[in-house]
């Protein structure tokens, strides 16, 4: 992305989208006051968050006994109900389905590759499903304190081990299906890329014609195999992105809050919720309808718009794909793929040259 000299202005920005993650499949219901349990809890957390300003739910189910679903018949349920319950909200399903153990001593681990594919034949069909890219280490305990674990079922020493040997397993056989069967089922992959590697695989994606659709991604800062916290890396990832891309910062504890405030600055969109932090800055408990009205608050105070709804989906482009590589490359304001013979770096748009220019 380019960043020009009044790009941080807030009236030169693009509109503020909040993507909030309220259900948190690490958690165990003990971990907080605010993880929904019943259907009708789940339904209500949405609507909680919506009202507070989020315009988009990353979904994730939880059962009655407390442990995140792993029922595809679950997810169908919820996203009837979320349809009729926020119908303005764009419902994006995490394509985990649910990576927490089954039972204490259990790995953390991501379903199989048939069972995930599933997601494309969800019914209703949600806006989105996110999709990994490459396979990476998934630490998600790595930087985390002591304060951050204080209280939590993740200071048990089997889950802490299960949570640390996690692994995001999703390689190119995976990635090239999966993106086939979500884009023929109409739904978008929103992409959750915890490293330049994985951005530039995306690009070449692009490029060879394999993806044609718009790039809506998350940066995902939370360590343990995907970038951390320094500031510089979050930059360099924003200027690398596509300039028609759409870019979420995501990052993990109370690193989330000024992670996102330099999202907030740079013109860039944020992901809150309790699925990524349970503490407020002065590490008092924290609900994710709380860190959205803290958004709304931060963003009101840097003069940043917040979109509604309908503006989120169009920013989105939701449902929308393209001819193939040039068009989409085109759409991105990614440089044109190279002609055979053709030297230097191609334009993305060349000026027509007179007949009669000096040489």
């Amino acid at each position: 992305m380019h960043f020009l000299d009044d790009s941080l202005l807030p009236e030169n920005q693009e509109k503020l989208v909040i993507q909030v993650a309220p259900y948190g499949p690490e958690w165990l219901p003990s971990d907080s006051d605010d993880i929904p349990v019943t259907m009708d809890e789940q339904i209500q957390k949405a609507v909680d968050c919506y009202n507070a300003g989020a315009q988009l739910l990353h979904i994730h189910v939880r059962e009655l006994d407390g442990h995140g679903s792993k029922r595809l018949s679950m997810f169908n349920e919820m996203i009837a109900r979320l349809r009729e319950a926020v119908p303005e909200m764009i419902l994006q399903v995490g394509g985990s389905i649910s990576f927490a153990p089954d039972k204490e001593g259990d790995a953390a681990k991501w379903l199989d590759w048939d069972t995930r594919h599933l997601l494309a034949e969800l019914d209703p069909k949600p806006d989105q499903v996110t999709i990994a890219i490459n396979t990476v280490q998934m630490n998600v305990v790595e930087l985390l304190t002591r304060d951050d674990l204080a209280g939590t079922s993740l200071q048990n020493p089997l889950l802490h081990t299960a949570y640390r040997d996690l692994v995001s397993e999703a390689g190119p056989e995976f990635y090239l299906e999966h993106l086939k069967r979500l884009t023929a089922g109409g739904i978008q992959p929103h992409f959750m890329l915890a490293n330049l590697p994985q951005l530039e695989t995306v690009e070449r994606l692009i490029r060879a014609g394999v993806y044609t659709g718009p790039v809506n991604l998350n940066y995902v800062a939370i360590g343990g195999g995907a970038s951390a916290f320094h500031p510089a890396d979050l930059v360099e990832f924003a200027r690398r992105a596509p300039d028609g891309a759409v870019l979420t910062i995501e990052s993990i504890m109370r690193s989330t809050l000024p992670m996102n405030a330099i999202a907030l600055a740079l013109g860039l969109h944020v992901r809150v919720g309790i699925e990524d932090n349970l503490w407020s800055p002065r590490k008092e408990r924290f609900t994710s309808v709380q860190q959205v009205e803290q958004i709304v608050r931060l963003a009101d105070e840097l003069g940043r718009d917040i979109a509604t709804p309908q503006e989120a989906k169009r920013l989105y482009r939701i449902g929308e794909y393209w001819s193939g590589a040039d068009e989409t490359l085109d759409h991105l304001g990614l440089p044109p793929n190279r002609r055979p013979g053709q030297r230097g770096v191609p334009l993305r748009h060349p000026a027509p040259s007179s007949a009669d220019t000096l040489v």
